[in-house]
């Protein structure tokens, strides 16, 4: 064997057993319990890591709260049971591997079951954006051939140009339906468990769909193994529970709610977000983590001290943020709100987890998105592909990891350097060899020769006591090219007016990077996940 096979092979041999190290921290390896390990293993190569750790939970601790939504608490074994139904159900109308099931609804029980359900038939799931317009929606469904479609009640009208489809109602919010619903088929079919499929189905995840129609990137399937990606820094562990304020449709929530799924934790769901209902949940069911993208994570911290006082958030052990950029200034009132627990977690759709800023990286460095984690890769690059190693020089983001897509479904795939993947942003390391992300690289802005990135504006802004958030873009500029333009967002109370706001940043920024225009809104235009529709704001 080559001297290169060799060693590539001796690497992977060291990153299993600092993964089965990990896991086994987490309370992922059963000593010496190791066959339940073994069935572990076997359960999740044939359904797949959520629905092969249902089964395990089901088997381990059967009468434990496995899902707890606003109509109740389910235990793994109903839980189980429950999605046997639903599949033998669905298998009796017709439902086989390969027929694409898509899925919109919002987080509660009947979108978990349909997620269990596909997962003991082997059949695809197709994760739908509830943010979507109709046509996006339709499109999506046209270009992956959806053949079964379960939804909530309320999309119907949404969904309504959708044809040759069979649809399922997941949640309910009137006594007549015409469309059957989920607690319909259950009713109507057995229990037990279903023989094994011939493979995991796996889902399909779409991209947030800010420039056109959403591509879908698949996970056929993920390895147990995988998992230490996430857990290798952050303390995640078995029998625990956690508050879900991400939806599932997002790889944000459906990567955490898997992996929970694997712990055997408590999963608290809630239809929609509400930052004090997520206060109380929190106390009521004792969780030791909450998964939230980051304007949830402001919603909660701006009901003020009284309001945060009234709830026992002591048993949190980690909130995950994720999903865009996390400003210093809101990740600085979070770890005084709720202690040293606040986990920045950068990734993308594609390329999953990337990095991960830990409190103690974050005390260290505001701002930043950490180190990368076992298993993963993270690599800068200029614009002649050469790879950047000096420390505080901006390059394209790049990242390797075991959890990263193949390609979208039509196709096409992400730019590559060395068998890494383009996240789309541009960031650089520091001198300790954390990551920060400065943009994205189709987001820069040329002003009279010299470039600017938005979110370092808009970081300042949002760190005048006046301002709630903020948004900067570029807008043409007869003399200069561009010129950058703010939209901000105002506490209740403020008194700063334009000017002020030019003077805040002028303290701190370079001159060019001062907004000329300034723009007061009520709020920012955003998706469902958080993320600032910069087309819409002109």
């Amino acid at each position: 064997m080559r001297p290169s096979l060799l060693a590539d092979a001796a690497s992977a041999a060291l990153r299993t057993v600092r993964s089965i190290a990990v896991l086994y921290r987490a309370g992922l390896v059963p000593v010496p319990r190791l066959d339940e390990g073994i069935r572990s293993l076997i359960a999740t190569h044939r359904y797949g890591p959520l629905a092969g750790s249902l089964r395990i939970a089901a088997r381990r601790a059967p009468h434990a709260p496995g899902l707890v939504d606003e109509r109740g608490v389910l235990t793994f074994s109903q839980l189980d049971l429950r999605s046997n139904a639903l599949a033998r159900g669905w298998k009796r109308r017709g439902v086989r591997p390969g027929t694409t099931l898509a899925v919109l609804c919002r987080d509660h029980r009947g979108l978990v079951l349909t997620l269990l359900a596909a997962g003991k038939l082997g059949v695809p799931v197709l994760l739908l954006n509830t943010g979507f317009a109709k046509p996006q929606l339709t499109a999506v469904c046209e270009r992956e051939n959806v053949r079964v479609l379960v939804h909530d009640e309320e999309f119907t009208d949404l969904l309504g140009d959708v044809s040759g489809v069979d649809r399922y109602l997941a949640w309910t919010d009137s006594d007549t339906q015409a469309i059957p619903s989920l607690d319909d088929v259950i009713a109507d079919s057995d229990d037990q468990p279903l023989p094994a499929p011939h493979k995991p189905g796996g889902f399909v995840l779409l991209t947030s769909g800010t420039t056109g129609t959403p591509k879908g990137a698949p996970r056929p399937k993920v390895s147990p193994l995988h998992s230490a990606e996430f857990l290798d820094r952050i303390p995640l562990r078995v029998g625990e529970a956690t508050y879900f304020g991400a939806p599932l449709f997002h790889a944000t929530g459906i990567s955490q709610f898997m992996l929970s799924c694997a712990l055997g934790c408590t999963v608290v769901l809630r239809r929609k977000f509400d930052p004090e209902a997520t206060l109380r949940g929190i106390q009521e069911h004792r969780c030791t983590a909450l998964v939230v993208v980051p304007t949830m994570l402001q919603r909660m911290l701006d009901l003020g001290p009284d309001v945060l006082s009234r709830y026992d958030t002591s048993s949190l052990r980690v909130i995950f943020v994720a999903g865009s950029a996390l400003s210093p200034e809101l990740g600085n009132r979070a770890q005084e709100a709720f202690g040293e627990v606040v986990h920045n977690v950068y990734g993308s759709t594609e390329v999953a987890v990337a990095t991960v800023a830990t409190p103690r990286d974050w005390a260290r460095a505001p701002g930043t998105v950490g180190r990368a984690p076992l298993g993963c890769r993270v690599a800068l690059y200029d614009e002649q592909d050469r790879r950047i190693t000096r420390p505080y020089v901006t390059g394209r983001v790049f990242v390797g990891s075991g959890l990263a897509f193949t390609g979208y479904t039509d196709g096409r795939t992400k730019d590559s350097i060395d068998g890494l993947i383009a996240t789309g942003d541009v960031g650089h390391f520091d001198a300790d060899g954390l990551l920060f992300i400065d943009g994205r690289d189709d987001e820069m802005i040329v002003s009279g020769g010299e470039n600017v990135y938005p979110i370092e504006v808009e970081n300042v802004l949002v760190e005048h006591p006046d301002v709630r958030e903020a948004a900067v873009i570029g807008v043409p500029d007869e003399e200069f090219g561009q010129r950058l333009k703010a939209f901000v967002v105002l506490r209740e109370g403020a008194e700063v007016d334009a000017d002020g706001l030019r003077d805040h940043v002028r303290e701190n920024l370079a001159r060019f990077k001062v907004p000329r225009d300034v723009e007061f809104l009520d709020a920012l235009p955003r998706n469902s996940t958080g993320k600032v529709l910069r087309n819409a704001l002109s």
